[in-house]
């Protein structure tokens, strides 16, 4: 049984890219904001993208960020969102206080040690294609 069971979560995500074309971001925030919505157990209840500005000190590179109101079905939801996504910010709007199942906890530290484990195993490969590369390019020379 859930600690938090049938009640939902209310959540603040603020997202923020750089890059250019200016457009280019906001669609970029306006397709970022839609796979949120479409995630298990998560509902897109508000979104508000800023204006583009440019970077501090760039001629061409623009910022801006979307701030992502969410409503979780589960605290392990939140923790997906947080390593899929990357957010700047993330507030817990409500429940003030969570209660959370030993079952639950575990589940969400495993599902976070899992991604980890992906996104390391992702930097080995990287690690040893850049070290084949550069064994190429030094035999060319």
């Amino acid at each position: 049984m859930s600690g938090n069971e049938g009640q939902k979560i209310t959540a603040m995500l603020m997202i923020e890219v750089l890059g250019r074309p200016k457009e280019h971001l906001v669609k970029t925030l306006e397709d970022i904001i839609k796979k949120i919505g479409e995630e298990k157990g998560v509902k897109v209840t508000d979104s508000k993208i800023k204006e583009p500005t440019l970077a501090k000190d760039q001629k061409e590179l623009f910022t801006t960020f979307a701030e992502i109101e969410v409503e979780l079905d589960h605290l392990q939801s939140l923790s997906i969102l947080a390593f899929k996504y990357m957010p700047a910010h993330i507030e817990i709007i409500e429940p003030e206080n969570l209660r959370i199942t030993n079952n639950e906890y575990a589940d969400t530290l495993s599902e976070i040690v899992r991604r980890l484990h992906k996104y390391d195993e992702l930097l080995r490969v990287m690690q040893m294609e850049k070290r084949v590369l550069e064994k190429k390019l030094s035999e060319k020379k």
